[in-house]
């Protein structure tokens, strides 16, 4: 297991106002609306989630990050574990030339996914994962496990160790200062677990995942 960053360009290029974010509207019923993932998450009020996020190749440089840096060949088989509307999944085709596929609990982000992508998704949930052993060269999780409680987090893993071939990354908030983890709670909407990146490197250990991950900070 080892720290790979290959998020922070995406992650910083997005200013955000933490303070707002608690002040503007009652936060608790965001945090309450969001969590359904549904319509209000992916295409409502930026208070709720993503504020109608649409596909502007943004991933792109993500894509070919992680191609090169797992050396991907054509054709690889990948598995994006809570793929939102395919936009990775998309570029992970297209930019790195891979057999991605995707998967998310949200029926609405599948049902909406990116028209290039929809055929390469489905409705799945990462604690039971419909595929067999070994079925994946790599397996992605981008900004999704975090979302799932602590028991949930660690099916999760153990699915993503199940159903790949020894080659996985994901992407968890965490927090290594006390001003990051407020500007965390400030921000999130969604998250169930949230750790200092050795409390998340602990809980790996814990659960048997050998795979690479990074932290996103909100400093």
């Amino acid at each position: 297991m080892a720290y790979v960053d290959l998020i922070r360009e995406i992650h910083t290029a997005t200013e955000r106002d933490y303070l707002s974010r608690v002040t503007s509207h009652d936060k608790a019923v965001s945090s309450e609306v969001a969590k359904r993932f549904g319509s209000d998450y992916f295409d409502g009020e930026r208070r709720y989630g993503y504020g109608g996020y649409r596909y502007d190749g943004r991933w792109k440089r993500f894509a070919a990050a992680i191609a090169a840096h797992y050396e991907l060949q054509a054709g690889a088989r990948v598995l994006d574990v809570g793929c939102a509307k395919g936009f990775l999944v998309h570029d992970l085709r297209t930019v790195a030339g891979s057999n991605a596929t995707g998967v998310d609990v949200s029926r609405y982000a599948i049902e909406h996914a990116f028209p290039e992508a929809r055929e390469h998704v489905s409705v799945a949930d990462a604690v039971e994962l419909p595929f067999e052993d070994s079925s994946f060269d790599l397996v992605v999780s981008i900004n999704t496990l975090h979302n799932l409680r602590l028991p949930d987090l660690e099916r999760a893993l153990q699915e993503i160790e199940r159903v790949g071939t020894g080659h996985s990354y994901i992407v968890v908030d965490g927090y290594r200062t006390g001003r990051e983890k407020m500007n965390l709670m400030y921000w999130q909407l969604t998250c169930e677990c949230f750790f200092s990146p050795e409390e998340w490197d602990w809980l790996f250990a814990q659960v048997g995942y050998t795979g690479d991950y990074a932290c996103v900070f909100f400093e």
